[in-house]
């Protein structure tokens, strides 16, 4: 009775791998710099996220931003009902969401961490405008239009930890949000991160 107890288990275990392994769960990627709201929520730095805490990865929503893409006051959730708490102006605890340090014309290391490595078309960086409304969730016209850094990828294969350079834009001052889009080249999705800043 132990051995075919013993089988089955290790039966579903090769399964559950054979699943991860071929991309059939929903795990991805996100931004750890700037520290993002779901990785900050998966910290614990963060309380009462919800289930985002266990899937920081999975923030995965129709790509085509800002033409396409998640509806305003969705877009840190990439449009995901689970992840709500991540389109909050506070923190779901009801504090602020934690800054990054930034300063206008520096150059920064912006870093994805993936659990699962899909062939990309890009990475885009968008942020608030002066003056944006930091009291409401992020809609297109708390954001610049265009983004501020672009790195085409060009259909390859991202590693496992993935660092590029880019300047943080001028002519701000206080909290800014940064929108990071990662997008997939052979599906028709994205990955979205929203990190707080402070100038």
């Amino acid at each position: 009775m132990r051995k075919k107890i013993s089988a089955a288990m290790l039966g579903m275990a090769t399964v559950g791998a054979f699943v991860l392994s071929t991309g059939g769960a929903s795990s991805h990627g996100y931004t750890d710099s700037p520290a993002s709201r779901q990785i900050n929520c998966a910290k614990g730095v963060v309380k009462g996220c919800g289930s985002i805490q266990y899937e920081p990865q999975s923030v995965e929503g129709p790509k085509g931003f800002p033409a396409a893409g998640p509806a305003d006051g969705k877009i840190c959730s990439a449009g995901v009902a689970g992840f709500n708490a991540l389109n909050g102006a506070k923190a779901p605890n009801g504090g602020d969401w934690p800054t990054t340090k930034v300063s206008g014309g520096q150059n920064y290391s912006f870093r994805w961490q993936f659990t699962a490595r899909h062939r990309t078309t890009n990475f885009a960086y968008y942020i608030t405008k002066p003056g944006w409304n930091e009291s409401q969730p992020i809609t297109r016209a708390s954001l610049e239009p265009q983004p501020f850094f672009n790195v085409p990828y060009g259909g390859q294969q991202p590693p496992a930890t993935l660092s590029h350079s880019g300047t943080i834009p001028g002519g701000r001052s206080g909290h800014h949000v940064i929108v990071a889009v990662w997008n997939v080249h052979d599906t028709a999705n994205a990955f979205y991160a929203c990190s707080d800043v402070q100038y």
